[in-house]
């Protein structure tokens, strides 16, 4: 492998930890802090709060102490994320997402939302974030986002970002700087890497994952692992 898509794996870190946090944990530090810098007091929105990823984000924003309010699609969804330290979880299914986040925030909006969703809450999240907010769009699950004219950010003054974890890590010291970070709040125990299944490299395996992380009505939480090898 060549040594710029390397990172160094601390001992205490088991390999099972590193494979499931790797990715979607490089990503959340750095869209915790590059695309938008989370600070204590700070009100966050995650869409998805209870997958992968908004799991991650939730719990790193917690440790710096902004208010998290989440999205999910059902109630033991809403439990897991509430466990992770969400302090508001919306059902979208049966409740109104904008009219809630308006409710929770006396009408302001949020400071930054963070969208891995795409097309199907782009359009929602400008009703959502404040004068002067970011929306950070780093996602698109449910299909990609329209075009969007300048304009649109206009009356806001809103911050829009599509930002991509590779751009983020191009030199040596950015990679060190954020495989350090990562490995520090795993480490400390702030942040608890979920993963829901483990599943054999075999072509049933790999299917099996790829149903049970398609399935209508979202059947997973967390990270979905596939075991190559034993150790």
């Amino acid at each position: 492998m060549p040594w710029e898509k390397l990172y160094p794996v601390p001992d205490a870190v088991s390999p099972l930890t590193a494979a499931a946090a790797l990715l979607q944990g490089l990503t959340a530090v750095t869209l915790l802090t590059e695309s938008y810098n989370v600070q204590r007091d700070d009100t966050v929105l995650v869409h998805t709060v209870a997958g992968g990823m908004g799991l991650l984000l939730t719990q790193i924003a917690k440790t710096r102490g902004a208010t998290v309010i989440g999205t999910t699609s059902t109630e033991a969804k809403a439990k897991l994320a509430r466990e992770h330290g969400a302090d508001h979880v919306i059902l979208y299914p049966t409740e109104n997402t904008v009219q809630r986040v308006l409710e929770l925030t006396g009408g302001a909006g949020v400071d930054v939302i963070y969208d891995g969703v795409g097309k199907d809450t782009f359009e929602s999240d400008f009703e959502m974030i404040r004068r002067t907010g970011t929306l950070v769009s780093y996602g698109s699950m449910s299909g990609a986002v329209p075009p969007v004219p300048l304009s649109k950010l206009t009356p806001k003054n809103v911050k829009l970002l599509r930002p991509y974890l590779s751009h983020y890590t191009v030199t040596l010291e950015e990679r060190d700087r954020w495989g350090a970070e990562l490995w520090k709040v795993l480490l400390g125990g702030q942040v608890k890497i979920n993963i829901f299944q483990e599943y054999p490299f075999t072509a049933e395996g790999v299917q099996q994952a790829h149903r049970d992380l398609t399935q209508a009505g979202g059947k997973t939480t967390g990270k979905l692992v596939i075991k190559v090898a034993e150790k």
